[in-house]
């Protein structure tokens, strides 16, 4: 590296080491960055007037980020990753042992290799600022923490914790992360280098003795162990203790690990269960053990397809943060500082929590009576207590936030809005009339962005006295746990309304693509071939558990049929025939829907529909729903494997096609826009880059063999059988 990203001062008798990489948002490590540190401590070791030593960051938000994601792609067999990896232990192996103490000044992001930094110093000390967070998320990129991570971790805070941040890959807050021992102090940020100097010196005194068992700590030397231990569960923290320390208990909690965990990732997600075997070792064989058996997984990972497709969705999503959504980069989104939602329900109670929530930005709701406007805001508050009872807000933060939600029965307080979302029922007539009342009492530049899944955004702007400023906003719900928003333009949209929504989804924390209008658009017409081979299948007599779980075993989150329910039987079946009108025969659905939505059968919000649903619950499914199916009872036995190509392979031709008609921009929006909105499987990498995978002259023979045998909509896209002749790939 040209300049250092390290700085050293001593203050007071403590060296004080800070990291900043110069240019760069965040610190993140490599090769380049563990010698540069190396040095530092060599020379803090050999400096006479210090004492200890603090690690702190330059960075305004950030400690640091993890590992840099550029590097780990550049590896190319698991013998180079070994290496590294070994390399890393040592250099942590000295952290860990060093002469004089070492204090983790933490603010910001402290994550993966970050955290296995600090976890590697004599004390950590944490800022309260919400924008500190503390985990080990790589197994999200299709890896495991290879810096010593999953030996520390265990033996810091206990097997059951260390296994649920390190298996999940989730994060902690500052105050959950001090009441799991993961830290040892919180502070306020301003005065986070000032106490952990002065922690570095009475740790190098002697006047602070640390005491730690199984994630909990004492900084006071006045304080025991079973002091701290008061004011908990005792019986419960002496029964947890108990049993990770006893050799039968820990394999009962591993086992018990082991299954859950096969249940979620149906063995599609070796990371996991690697990160599993290796705390294990660990834990049952020591340390040594336990460090190489986690070089050795980490290094089968990190070259491995999953971990590729993994960490090539996390580069996407990396360069959709900085798109505008436009073919311009240099067009400026404007500041909303108001926005109108038309329509409460699920769909706007969640778009106007989510805005409220994570935006900052006051909302208006209009529904169309007391009742509708009494149900939206109930929702909304009930989304808010949810996280009060989670304890990631408090009730202050709360009432803060819901104070921004407002609402009403006429479009009171919509006049200063610069941005009005209607969710209403999908009918052309009532888009067109809500517009034009928006348009009557709102800015002359009001933007007006539709909620529809399915119809024109070209036909709801012909109503429109600004059609330069009618845009598509489609959510997914829920709102606020989906993290997809697809933004449609049709061809007068201008850039920046298109900037404006994207950066308005971007605050909302979700992640953006920009599809061309269209019928269905992107994410809703691949959906539809996709739901329609399984009705087609139902109709040959497939069986509908299985049918559902040969999807689920393929990697989607959700069987077909539990999404029809899911969704509305009533509403898939008005979309398929929007879908049949705009593309012909290729996306006829089977007439089955029209005798189960006249049965009465909508699915869960009328508790009736393919499955049952006491007390709300889904449970099994419902016999008596094939009496109106083709085959009644009589069901038929169908391979799992077939079922599933036939559906996937669908949803990945239709894909294929809206990129060769120009709905999609880029191959990397439609991956994304499956993932995220539709839940194709992640390890897989999208319809784009399984199609790749799988190889594209063998995704045209099969879909040719479909052809043969269930006619048209199987015809493969035309952009396929051109990428097939010329050799071309999508990527």
């Amino acid at each position: 590296m040209s300049t250092s990203p390290f700085s050293y001062a001593v203050e007071n008798q403590v060296a004080v080491i800070t990291f900043d990489i110069e240019g760069e948002p965040v610190n993140t490590l490599s090769p380049d960055i563990s010698q540069a540190f190396e040095a530092l401590m060599t020379k803090a070791a050999a400096d006479t007037s210090a004492k200890a030593v603090v690690f702190i960051s330059g960075k305004k938000d950030s400690f640091i980020a993890g590992a840099k994601i550029d590097f780990l792609s550049t590896i190319k067999t698991p013998a180079e990753a070994h290496a590294l990896v070994k390399q890393g232990h040592a250099q942590f192996d000295r952290l860990d042992a060093f002469e004089k103490p070492v204090v983790a000044a933490i603010h910001g992001a402290c994550l993966g290799g970050g955290l296995e930094w600090a976890l590697a110093c004599d004390y950590r000390l944490a800022t309260d600022s919400p924008k500190t967070s503390l985990g080990l998320p790589e197994v999200q990129l299709g890896l495991i923490p290879g810096a010593g991570g999953t030996q520390r971790l265990p033996r810091l805070v206990g097997a059951q914790v260390a296994l649920d941040l390190i298996l999940t890959g989730k994060s902690l807050k500052a105050k959950k992360a001090l009441k799991l021992g993961v830290v040892d102090e919180v502070v306020p940020a301003p005065i986070l280098r000032e106490v952990a100097c002065r922690r570095a010196l009475e740790l190098a005194d002697g006047k602070l003795v640390m005491e730690r068992h199984r994630g909990l700590s004492t900084v006071a030397k006045s304080r025991s162990f079973k002091d701290l231990l008061r004011g908990l569960s005792d019986q419960k923290a002496w029964a947890e203790l108990a049993l990770e320390d006893n050799p039968v208990g820990r394999k009962v909690l591993f086992d018990q690990a082991r299954k859950q965990l096969l249940k979620k990732t149906k063995g599609k997600y070796p990371a996991p269960e690697k990160a599993l075997e290796v705390i294990k070792v660990g834990l049952d064989k020591g340390l040594a053990a336990g460090f190489e058996a986690e070089a050795q997984a980490f290094s089968e990972l990190v070259v491995s397809d999953v971990s590729k497709r993994l960490v090539e969705i996390f580069f996407a999503t990396t360069a959709l943060k900085k798109d505008n959504g436009t073919r311009n980069p240099e067009v400026k989104p404007r500041e909303v500082t108001k926005i109108g939602m038309v329509g409460g329900g699920l769909m706007g109670g969640g778009i106007a929590y989510v805005t409220s929530a994570l935006q900052g930005v006051p909302v208006r709701i209009k529904d169309k009576d007391d009742a509708g406007v009494g149900r939206a805001l109930g929702y909304v508050r009930g989304l808010y207590d949810e996280r009060v009872k989670r304890k990631s807000l408090t009730w202050r933060e709360r009432d803060r936030q819901l104070a921004l939600v407002t609402a009403g029965t006429d479009y009171a307080g919509f006049k200063r809005a610069e941005l009005v979302i209607e969710a209403v029922f999908e009918d052309l007539a009532l888009k067109h009339q809500v517009l034009k009342d928006v348009e009557a009492i709102g800015r002359p530049d009001v933007i007006f962005a539709s909620n529809t899944s399915s119809l024109p955004i070209s036909k709801i702007a012909e109503a429109s006295r600004h059609p330069e400023t009618v845009i598509g906003m489609h959510y997914f719900s829920p709102v606020h746990k989906m993290p997809l928003l697809e933004i449609i333009t049709h061809p007068g949209t201008a850039d920046w309304v298109t900037a404006t929504c994207v950066e308005v989804g971007k605050k909302q924390g979700k992640t953006v693509i920009v599809v061309n209008d269209g019928v269905g658009f992107y994410t809703s017409r691949i959906l539809a071939p996709y739901m329609n081979e399984a009705a087609f299948l139902l109709a040959e007599g497939a069986d509908i558990a299985e049918l559902d779980r040969a999807l689920t075993d393929f990697g989607y989150p959700v069987g077909p049929i539990t999404l029809l329910d899911e969704v509305g039987i009533d509403v898939a079946a008005k979309v398929a025939k929007i879908m049949h009108g705009a593309y012909g025969d290729r996306m006829l659905a089977p007439n089955t829907t029209d005798a189960l939505v006249g049965d009465g059968r909508l699915g869960r919000k009328a508790k009736k529909g393919f499955y049952t649903y006491a007390e709300g619950k889904k449970k099994e499914v419902d016999e008596s729903v094939y009496a109106l199916m083709p085959h009644g009872k009589d069901r038929k036995r169908f391979d799992r494997a077939e079922m599933a190509e036939r559906c996937a392979l669908q949803m990945v031709n239709e894909a294929i096609r809206c990129l060769g008609e120009g709905i999609l921009r880029s191959p990397r929006d439609g991956d994304i826009g499956a993932i995220f909105g539709l839940g194709f499987p992640p390890f897989l990498g999208g319809p784009f880059r399984h199609a790749e995978a799988q190889g594209l002259t063998r995704i045209l023979q099969r879909l040719e063999h479909y052809q043969e045998r269930h006619g048209v909509r199987f015809t493969p896209a035309p952009l396929l059988i051109e990428r097939v002749k010329s050799g071309k790939r999508f990527y």
